[in-house]
C-alpha cells in the first residue's frame, strides 16, 4: 500500500503531530478531539503549531463522518482512510508517513488516553539530547477488565525476560519519537507492541514516563486476550530474529578524495 506524502504546500508546518489509528470509534471521536484541542491550547511553544492525523482503518460506522465534523472547526485535524482493515501498525505507518511534523506522538482513539500526557511526552522528547529517544508512556493505574490486566501482566513479564527492553508497559499506545527514526525501522504488523526493543536496536535511548489511563467511554475493544497472545508470540519470535540479523555500524563518516 502506498502512503500519502506530507504536503509541503500546507502552512505553517507543524512542529509536532499526533497520529491516531481508529476502527469503529464514532462514539469517542468528538470527546477525543475536544480534549486534544484543549491540551494543545495550553501546550508550550515548542509543541505548537500542531496537527492530529486520524487514520480510519476501514471502519464500518460513522467514524469518518465524526472526524470530518472535527475538521470543520479545526484545520489541524486531518483524516486518512484505508479502504479495508489493514491493522493498527499499518494505520499508524500511514499516518506517520503522511505527518508533516518532525516529532510524532501516538495515542488510542477510544478515550482511554489523556491528551495532556501526549503533549508532555512530546515536550520530553523535544528537550532530550542526541540521539533522540523513544518516550514511552507507562500506565500507572489501568482501568481495564481483570482478565485483560492479568493477561497483559503475564505478556509484559515474558517479553521483558526475553527482549530485556527495560519497558514495563510496552502495550501502552502512547509513544513519542522522531518521525525519521520511525521510518527507518523495519515494518511489520504488530510492531507497535515492540517499539522499545526496536528503537533500542537502532541506538535510541528509552525514556519511560507515567501516564494516566481511563475506562473506555463507549464502544468495545477490537482485541481478545487469546487473539493478542497468539499473534504476540509470532511477533516476538520475529523481533528476536530481527535483533539477531541486524548489524548497525557504530559510526559512519564521509571522507573526501585523498591528494
Amino acid at each position: 500500500m502506498s502512503h500519502p506524502s506530507p504536503d509541503a504546500s500546507l502552512s505553517p508546518a507543524p512542529k509536532v503531530a499526533v497520529v491516531i489509528a481508529v476502527l469503529d470509534e464514532a462514539a469517542n471521536i468528538a470527546s477525543v478531539g475536544a480534549e486534544l484541542k484543549a491540551a494543545f491550547a495550553a501546550a508550550p511553544p515548542e509543541c505548537r503549531p500542531w496537527e492530529v492525523v486520524f487514520v480510519d482503518d476501514g471502519s464500518s460506522d460513522a467514524t469518518a463522518a465524526e472526524i470530518a465534523r472535527l475538521q470543520a472547526g479545526e484545520p489541524a485535524f486531518r483524516l486518512l482512510r484505508h479502504d479495508r482493515r489493514c491493522g493498527k501498525t499499518a494505520a499508524l505507518r500511514t499516518g506517520i508517513a503522511a505527518a508533516r511534523a518532525p516529532w510524532i506522538a501516538t495515542m488510542d482513539g477510544d478515550g482511554q488516553n489523556d491528551p495532556v500526557d501526549v503533549v508532555r511526552m512530546l515536550a520530553l522528547g523535544l528537550a532530550a539530547g542526541a540521539p533522540a529517544p523513544l518516550v514511552a508512556g507507562i500506565r500507572t493505574r489501568r482501568h481495564d477488565p481483570l482478565s485483560r490486566l492479568i493477561a497483559t501482566r503475564i505478556a509484559n513479564r515474558f517479553r521483558r525476560a526475553v527482549l530485556k527492553d527495560s519497558c514495563p508497559d510496552t502495550g501502552c499506545g502512547m509513544k513519542a519519537f522522531r518521525r525519521e527514526d520511525f521510518l527507518l525501522l523495519p515494518g511489520f504488523e504488530g510492531m507497535h507492541r515492540f517499539f522499545p526493543a526496536l528503537f533500542q536496536l537502532y541506538g535510541h535511548p528509552l525514556v519511560c514516563t507515567p501516564v494516566s489511563h481511563r475506562a473506555r467511554r463507549a464502544g468495545v475493544s477490537k482485541y481478545t486476550n487469546l487473539g493478542r497472545a497468539l499473534v504476540g508470540i509470532a511477533d516476538l519470535l520475529g523481533v528476536i530474529w530481527l535483533r539477531a540479523r541486524t548489524r548497525r555500524p557504530g559510526a559512519v563518516r564521509e571522507e573526501g578524495p585523498t591528494a
